[in-house]
């Protein structure tokens, strides 16, 4: 890589504009991803320690804190350190493995949520077949897919900027090595990685996001058609977590991918850019575990047998 660049390092700009405040946004970010680490985590663990728990929905939700601390843990620890650093810099190797990452996480995380959507349809509109339909060898079919997809969102986007000349200016506008500010360092024409990154964002984003809303449609169909007032509360609660953050990822990932390139601001790049990849991986598990009451729970089971262990 070194033998086709006059570049061998960026400088991330990003949130870099006001100095004294480096210091308040370094602790700011770090509270943020310790929140991230630690509420994924205990999803995670409480799923795996609570047999109540062993079931397809909450097989997805661990799978989805899994995917959350990967997608926080790409961008937000070179942040931290660059805070503090008086050279924001990142090697050109490093900047691509972050950038292959970021994609990898994202595009997974959009194909498990259209997976819990799925799942939330079966439940829902066909209960009586849920267990059947949603068995182990789907589930893992899912999540394999769900990988997949990602990992090919990664490489159609990454492998095409190997074959870009950086000779400078080396100054990237942004807080992570996101492709679009990185495609404006580019001394070669990126034409075809624009048309690469939009036609990916397009099948990718649309056709998980098609695959949600289609389930949705069943979902909320279904949901009106129940005649009491208290059933339609119970199901619609089954599937409201999932949906909140459904709407919190797409709204501002769509609206950072798909703006016209004729709109440049660096600024509302970043506001989106830490709602989706920073803000949603933190209030994931804040929003499964508030508005769900199987985790609550759990939560409270666990929490009794460590205080009756401990009385012991």
């Amino acid at each position: 890589m070194e033998n086709q660049t006059n570049v061998h390092e960026f400088i991330l700009m990003g949130l870099s504009y006001y100095p004294g405040l480096q210091f308040f946004l370094f602790l700011v970010f770090l509270v943020i991803y310790l929140v991230t680490l630690v509420g994924n985590m205990l999803i995670m663990l409480v799923i795996r320690a609570d047999g109540h728990l062993h079931t397809p929905m909450y097989f997805f939700l661990s799978h989805l804190a899994f995917v959350d601390i990967c997608y926080s843990s790409a961008i937000v620890p070179k942040m931290l350190e660059n805070f503090l650093a008086k050279h924001k810099t990142i090697s050109v190797r490093g900047c691509l493995a972050q950038m292959f990452f970021i994609l990898l996480s994202a595009g997974t995380e959009v194909f498990l949520l259209s997976a819990m959507a799925y799942d939330r349809y079966a439940a829902i509109c066909h209960p009586l077949h849920y267990a059947g339909t949603m068995n182990k060898r789907v589930r893992r079919q899912l999540l394999g897919a769900s990988w997949t997809m990602g990992l090919l969102y990664s490489l159609i986007n990454t492998l095409p900027v190997l074959t870009l000349h950086f000779c400078g200016p080396n100054e990237i506008r942004h807080f992570s090595c996101e492709v679009p500010p990185l495609l404006q360092l580019s001394c070669t024409a990126a034409f075809a990685n624009k048309i690469a990154l939009l036609s990916s964002a397009v099948i990718f984003g649309f056709s998980s996001f098609l695959l949600t809303l289609v389930s949705y449609i069943h979902i909320i169909s279904t949901i009106l058609r129940i005649r009491s007032t208290e059933g339609r509360r119970k199901a619609f609660s089954t599937c409201s977590s999932h949906l909140t953050v459904v709407v919190l990822l797409f709204a501002t990932a769509l609206s950072q991918y798909m703006k016209p390139s004729s709109v440049v601001s660096p600024v509302l790049d970043e506001f989106f850019s830490i709602q989706y990849s920073i803000l949603t991986p933190m209030l994931n598990p804040i929003i499964y575990s508030l508005k769900n009451k199987d985790v609550k729970t759990a939560l409270a089971r666990i929490r009794g047998k460590i205080q009756g262990s401990r009385a012991m």
